[in-house]
């Protein structure tokens, strides 16, 4: 099927091109605001955020009179990210050199007496560096006061994983110390977002911290080898594994997901599963005794593909391949990655070339990084690919309600991604009346026709993908991506509400200044630029606008999600598209006054076009919505008479 998204890069080596004390640019950025005390970075996987902290960390224990840095990882796998590392020879004023005894990255419980007790003796002692997982951080705060961490330096790496509900410890303290002690904190994140609806912070705590963000479009444009980047979906009926070959290709190195075995994708039997892929490939000839791989002899040519099984769940098997996989050095080393909850973030293998997921991913946020598994820059790929292989529903099921959910969750993930990858429009903001487009700027009209806020500036320019990740993953905009609601109720009502939700001291101007950034930013996203003469037109849903002047109304007009909804249809058989209509208009958000006033002169429209009233029973999604509201009008009208 046709990839959702398909972008391509320019190829400039920006990203990846060091400074004179041996910095990337991202981390040369995130250094440049070295001397806050609260420092959250936003950045995407590959982009050296490991790095980043090393250089902030070294120098705030230098320079700022910190006196000791815990790093904090998700996993005990990532901690080798943060190994001794040679900074000096690339011109940096010191090395990263913590001691292997303050590595708590080690085997045994991430809350063990022996671990914390490591953590406490680290804060009483001399030692300046310690490396722990975020369960052990949480665990040792236990035994210590808010106090006790006045003078250092936290970093929480994956800071996703933190959550502004009352439930989660992690949050908890980091809360408790910023406002108890005098801590330093550095957050870094591959993500912009969580998997669900509850923010990372409270907006008063992340509005004391710092921001570097670095986007993916700057990472992924500034590489010297990738080129481009698709991501798709591939539909099957029955048993996932019977689908595996129409979209696994062996010449390509890959990391399969398998589902995880209490999702309805799964067939309850992992290992099963495992054995009938690779039984797809070809025959076993051998396993390694010193890797652990699995050598298959493919059936097609007998080439031997290189399978890693990391859905093993025997340690010393798994441990034995994790560590080889760690030291890879050469494409060759392996073909095949297989894996069900490990091998997402952290997990660095540049020479993948294609993330194939089975099964919707309950978050926006493992998305991302699987997603970041393959877009690392390496010199035996020009194109990256993720391709989510989900069930199709079947209109004669009972369970098509889900799995039309879970369908529209998936792309609603791919939408986010074309927002977060793909290139970036040089949208100016209006700050001053006499503000004039600079040539490749576009100047969006602020609502009061004069300036934005410094507030909505600081949204824009911070916050944008973040709340384009709340709109999304809203459950009534979710809906809206099949066709049944009309554009400008999605751009008028549906978004602004979500705006609203996130940042209640907007006012109306700010709210709409706000809402027009993001409708034309996301709207863009999806066109295609063409020049005639000396002007140049954006193509939006068979629109042309002039990039020169943007006309807020018309862009109102237009569905951001249609391209996504035409790919879909090619992509389902027809009582399937129907069968995912029907479950949406089932389930419609109900209507509401704002929608009803938006809609009402297109029904007018509609009588005067087709000299009848819209239909109910019409094959037309829109048509039955504005019978709908058409309904929903004259029942207000006779309640309003009866007063």
């Amino acid at each position: 099927m046709d990839n959702i998204i398909q972008v391509t890069y320019g190829q400039t080596g920006q990203s990846t091109v060091e400074n004179n004390m041996g910095m990337r640019e991202m981390q040369a950025k995130a250094f440049q605001a070295r001397l806050s005390q609260l420092l959250l970075i936003k950045a995407p996987p590959a982009s050296g955020k490991s790095r980043a902290l090393m250089f902030i960390a070294l120098d705030k224990l230098i320079n700022q009179g910190i006196k000791k840095v815990i790093v904090a990882v998700p996993e005990r796998s990532i901690g080798s990210s943060f190994s001794k590392t040679d900074l000096t020879s690339s011109g940096f004023f010191a090395n990263w050199e913590p001691n292997d005894q303050y590595n708590l990255c080690t085997a045994g419980s991430d809350g063990s007496k022996s671990k914390v007790d490591a953590f406490v003796n680290f804060m009483k002692g001399d030692e300046r560096i310690l490396i722990c997982t975020h369960a052990t951080l949480r665990f040792a705060y236990e035994s210590l006061h808010d106090e006790d961490f006045n003078d250092c330096l936290i970093a929480i790496d994956e800071f996703h994983h933190v959550s502004a509900s009352g439930d989660n410890i992690l949050g908890t303290l980091l809360r408790s110390l910023i406002n108890n002690s005098t801590v330093h904190i550095v957050a870094m994140t591959g993500s912009y977002f969580r998997g669900d609806s509850i923010p990372v912070l409270m907006p008063e705590d992340e509005a004391k911290f710092t921001k570097v963000t670095y986007n993916y479009y700057q990472q992924l444009n500034g590489y010297e080898y990738l080129k481009s980047l698709g991501i798709g979906y591939h539909f099957y009926q029955g048993k996932y594994y019977t689908a595996i070959n129409e979209v696994l290709d062996t010449d390509k190195k890959t990391i399969l997901h398998i589902p995880n075995v209490n999702s309805g994708e799964s067939t309850k039997d992992k290992y099963e599963e495992v054995d009938r892929i690779i039984d797809m490939i070809g025959d076993v000839d051998r396993i390694d005794s010193e890797t652990g791989l699995i050598h298959v002899k493919r059936s097609k040519d007998g080439k031997i593909i290189k399978v890693a099984d990391l859905v093993n769940d025997d340690p010393a098997t798994r441990e034995r391949i994790v560590n080889f996989i760690r030291t890879i050095q050469s494409e060759d080393d392996v073909d095949l990655i297989i894996a069900l909850g490990m091998a997402k973030e952290g997990f660095d293998w540049p020479y993948c070339e294609h993330a194939l997921t089975v099964g919707y991913r309950g978050s926006l946020t493992e998305i991302v990084q699987i997603i970041g598994r393959c877009t690392r820059d390496s010199s035996n790929k020009s194109h990256a690919q993720f391709t989510n292989l989900l069930a199709q529903p079947d209109a004669q099921n009972d369970d098509v309600v889900n799995a039309v959910n879970n369908m529209l969750k998936a792309i609603t993930a791919s939408l986010l991604m074309e927002q977060v990858m793909a290139p970036n429009f040089n949208f100016k903001l209006k700050k001053e009346e006499d503000d004039l487009a600079a040539p490749g700027d576009i100047i969006i009209p602020p609502a009061n026709g004069k300036k934005v806020t410094n507030r909505v500036a600081k949204i824009i320019e911070d916050d944008l993908v973040d709340l384009k990740a709340s709109i999304l993953q809203d459950k009534d905009v979710s809906k809206a991506i099949v066709g049944t609601i009309d554009p400008e109720v999605i751009n008028k009502v549906l978004i602004p509400k979500v705006i609203k939700t996130k940042y209640p001291e907007l006012d109306d101007n700010e709210l709409e200044d706000v809402r027009r950034h993001v409708v034309t930013d996301s709207a863009f996203k999806t066109g295609e630029v063409k020049e005639v003469g000396d002007k140049k037109f954006i193509t939006l849903a068979d629109k042309f606008i002039n990039i020169d002047e943007i006309d807020i109304d018309l862009i109102d007009t237009i569905n951001p999600f249609q391209k996504a909804f035409e790919i879909l249809s090619k992509s389902v058989t027809v009582p399937v598209l129907k069968a995912i209509q029907e479950v949406l208009l089932a389930s419609k958000i109900k209507i509401s006054e704002e929608e009803a006033l938006i809609t009402w002169p297109k029904i007018v429209a509609f009588v005067e076009e087709n000299k009848r009233e819209p239909s109910l029973n019409s094959t037309d999604t829109l048509e039955v919505r504005l019978a709908e509201v058409l309904i929903y009008l004259r029942d207000k009208k006779r309640k309003a008479a009866h007063v």
